[in-house]
C-alpha cells in the first residue's frame, strides 16, 4: 500500500506573480497581492500550485500538505524542522530564523518532504 498526503487540507489563493515565481517553488510575498522567488534564509509563505497561462498570475498554496524540495547540510527528519528558502526554489533546515514546519514524510532519495504548511 501507498500512503499520499497530496491535497490534504490544501487551500490556494491568487497572486499576481512576480520575479522568479515558479510552479512547485516556494515563494514569498514581495509586494501587495505579489509573490516573488525566495532568496536564501527568506521566510516563505507557501507553494505555486499553477502558473496562469500567460505567466503573470499564480494560484499559491498556502495551507495543508505539500511536498517541496529540499537542500542544505542538514538532512530534515520526520517531525517538526526549522526552515527557510533555500535560494533555488525549495527549503533547508535552519538553525535560526525561519519558521517550524511539520514534516509527515522525507525522501531522502528525491531530497524532498512533505510538509505541512
Amino acid at each position: 500500500m501507498s500512503i499520499s498526503y497530496e491535497g490534504i487540507g490544501a487551500w490556494c489563493a491568487t497572486f499576481a506573480a512576480g520575479t522568479g515565481a515558479e510552479e512547485g517553488k516556494v515563494v514569498k510575498v514581495s509586494a501587495n497581492g505579489t509573490v516573488s522567488k525566495c532568496a536564501a534564509n527568506d521566510g516563505f509563505c507557501g507553494v505555486v500550485a499553477a502558473m496562469g497561462r500567460d505567466g503573470k498570475a499564480c494560484s499559491v498554496q498556502l495551507g495543508g500538505l505539500v511536498r517541496v524540495p529540499y537542500s542544505g547540510e542538514t538532512a530534515p527528519a520526520v517531525g517538526w524542522n526549522t526552515l527557510a528558502a533555500d535560494g533555488n526554489g525549495g527549503v533547508s533546515v535552519v538553525t535560526s530564523g525561519g519558521h517550524s514546519y511539520l514534516a509527515v514524510e522525507v525522501d531522502t532519495v528525491g531530497a524532498t518532504m512533505t510538509i505541512m504548511l
